[in-house]
């Protein structure tokens, strides 16, 4: 379907009438130009924190199942309301929920994941001259519960919608007007990226940018849909997100990230036997506890301390895993740290040039950040510092690499479909 395009609101877009009506009318110019268009919209606004903050209010520990429930509904509000929007500029529109639309899921009803979408509803919408409206964030599982796909959900219902129907394009649009190299509230001279390669994506999203969802990036690449992250707000190209970015001898690191919602958890006096640190993260593999920088100290005294970082949100069902078996295996306590930041340099260019590593730590010690831990992979070097120093830090990191002066050439990207099957 070449001339079907799949677009993504987020809940700034469409955060009151006069915002929805804009997105309608950005919508029915596409319609206008010949194209078949399906629309994925978030909530609106903060309505998923206001609808967290009312389960607060009524227990501190509500059942998965109907928080998935209760935040759902937030999106079926803004596809009702942009449907009555584009009906009301002339357009013709159907709103589907999750449920509506076949999105079948699995896993935890709060985090879950996307096993298949069923097409004959959107595309015998589409064949009736319909402009598609599909709640994001949300799907069934097997018995028919709602279930939600967690934070930046949406952005996964667009690109997994893009994948089925085969769309040349998942657009998304936002508040932003593209991908930077680093958050420009922190570093104003931060420049927009015209291009990035799914990789480099795919780490800065789980590293801390909060352009996209770390999920919708990796479905993307399996699928090869190409990205492309848009303004809701200004008609200008944005950034394109593709399989294959071919980053020209020089440009190393493409950006700087930064993330303050991440937790050190230390468990003490952990015995330094064959099998304990497996059970351990067994635990909390089971619970859905997404465990990330992992550092063991070295054994001295027989025991050794295990730190490792989980998200914020998290820290509460790590201590409530973990502390219970303190005694069973032999553990001398646990502790957590909220007050830390993990901040990050990614570049595909890192691959095969030497020296990132020492310009990243000779950068935060002459700013005076101390580094608490570090990880690595081939494209990315992360640092635990505290949160009070991390804007600070991605001020120093940026100017080290030189990423907000341009540059006098740019990455050069190919944008070739890649082969393969899509999901």
């Amino acid at each position: 379907m070449t001339n079907l395009v799949v677009q993504k609101y987020g809940g700034t877009s469409v955060a009151d009438p006069q915002k929805i009506m804009s997105v309608a009318n950005r919508v029915m110019k596409r319609v206008r130009k010949g194209s078949q268009v399906v629309v994925v919209v978030s909530a609106l606004g903060d309505t998923t924190d206001r609808l967290l903050e009312l389960a607060a209010e009524i227990t501190d520990s509500p059942s998965e199942r109907e928080l998935a429930v209760l935040m759902s509904t937030g999106e079926q509000i803004s596809v009702a309301l942009l449907a009555m929007a584009i009906e009301k500029l002339g357009g013709s529109a159907i709103s589907f929920t999750g449920m509506q639309v076949g999105i079948r899921t699995q896993g935890s009803h709060t985090r879950a994941r996307i096993q298949e979408i069923s097409t004959s509803t959107v595309l015998k919408a589409l064949k009736a001259g319909k402009v598609v409206i599909v709640a994001g964030f949300q799907g069934v599982d097997t018995e028919l519960n709602v279930t939600t796909l967690g934070r930046g959900g949406s952005d996964l219902t667009a690109v997994a919608m893009a994948a089925v129907l085969k769309a040349p394009v998942c657009e998304i649009y936002t508040d932003v007007d593209g991908v930077y190299t680093a958050d420009p509230r922190i570093c104003p001279d931060a420049r927009k990226l015209d291009a990035i390669s799914s990789d480099e994506m795919f780490e800065m999203a789980s590293l801390g940018s909060q352009v996209l969802q770390t999920r919708s990036v990796e479905l993307a690449k399996k699928a090869g849909v190409e990205i492309h992250v848009r303004s809701s707000f200004l008609d200008k190209e944005g950034t394109v997100i593709v399989n294959q970015a071919d980053a020209l001898e020089g440009v190393v690191v493409t950006g700087v990230t930064c993330n303050k919602n991440e937790a050190k958890v230390s468990v003490l006096d952990v015995p330094d036997r064959p099998g304990i640190a497996a059970k351990l993260f067994k635990m909390l593999g089971a619970a859905e506890i997404n465990v990330d920088m992992i550092i063991q100290n070295i054994s001295r005294t027989g025991h050794t301390d295990i730190t490792f970082t989980v998200p914020q949100e998290d820290v509460k069902r790590t201590l409530e895993v973990v502390e219970p078996e303190a005694k069973k295996i032999g553990f001398a306590g646990v502790q957590a740290d909220k007050n830390v930041a993990k901040v990050s340099v990614v570049g595909a260019g890192m691959r095969s040039s030497a020296g990132v590593a020492a310009t990243m730590f000779e950068a935060l010690a002459k700013a005076k950040v101390n580094i608490e831990m570090i990880s690595t992979s081939e494209i990315k070097i992360s640092c635990v510092v505290r949160q009070e120093k991390a804007d600070k830090a991605v001020k120093a990191l940026h100017d080290a690499f030189q990423l907000g002066k341009k540059r006098q050439t740019s990455s050069k990207v190919s944008k070739k479909k890649p082969s393969g099957k899509r999901s």
